[in-house]
């Protein structure tokens, strides 16, 4: 089972029916025991950092996601939920990230005739290997809605990679945590490759990180 975490952040029931379209039971819940006690997580997210980190304080969720991530528990960040893994944001300066990887998020710069935010499909430049990458050709397009974007500290988690105005960090991998500043799930038939990709390594061993908390 795969548990959407629900913290009123948009986008769910999208990625809620794509992994159901892959076969895959999904429970969207906001319940800490059952999203511990799922095989997969996905933390989903449309708007604002600080609005999200709120949310996330008030319904409980921090700790959990924290204790998730421990555990290696197969875990994918999309858009926001990408950016709330990390420690700050332009966006909202004063809040903390969960900071569970090391990095911040940053404005996409303004320049002459460039469109901000970044709303559409850009190529990506595949790197390190990454699992949710397995069947993906190089420049293969995905679809972006942001106006900031990642730059992680650690550049060894960067699985992916895209330009828009800067370079950007569309992916990154750190042990059976996964994120994606891009949309899988409104992303055509490559999206659905990088979601089938995560929901098998919910099937299996948990082997992509250091120490096992089971």
């Amino acid at each position: 089972m795969i548990t959407v975490i629900d913290y009123d952040a948009g986008n769910l029931k999208s990625v809620q029916k794509a992994l159901e379209f892959l076969g895959e039971e999904v429970v969207v819940s906001r319940d800490a025991d059952t999203i511990l006690s799922a095989d997969g997580i996905v933390l989903p997210g449309v708007g604002a950092f600080g609005d999200a980190m709120e949310k996330l304080n008030r319904y409980g969720l921090t700790e959990p996601i924290k204790q998730a991530a421990e555990r290696q528990i197969p875990f994918l960040g999309i858009c926001l939920g990408l950016q709330l893994l990390f420690e700050r944001s332009d966006e909202s300066e004063g809040a903390a990230g969960l900071g569970i990887l090391p990095g911040e998020i940053l404005r996409i710069p303004a320049r002459e005739g460039l469109k901000i935010p970044h709303i559409g499909w850009n190529s990506l430049h595949l790197e390190n290997q990454g699992r949710l990458f397995a069947g993906v050709p190089e420049n293969a397009y995905v679809y972006f809605v942001h106006s900031y974007y990642l730059k992680a500290r650690d550049e060894s988690i960067v699985k992916a990679s895209t330009e828009y105005g800067t370079h950007i960090h569309a992916s990154v991998e750190s042990g059976n945590l996964f994120a994606c500043q891009f949309h899988p799930e409104k992303s055509g038939d490559v999206g659905l490759r990088i979601l089938k990709n995560f929901a098998e390594l919910t099937h299996g061993d948990r082997t992509g990180g250091t120490a096992n908390a089971y």
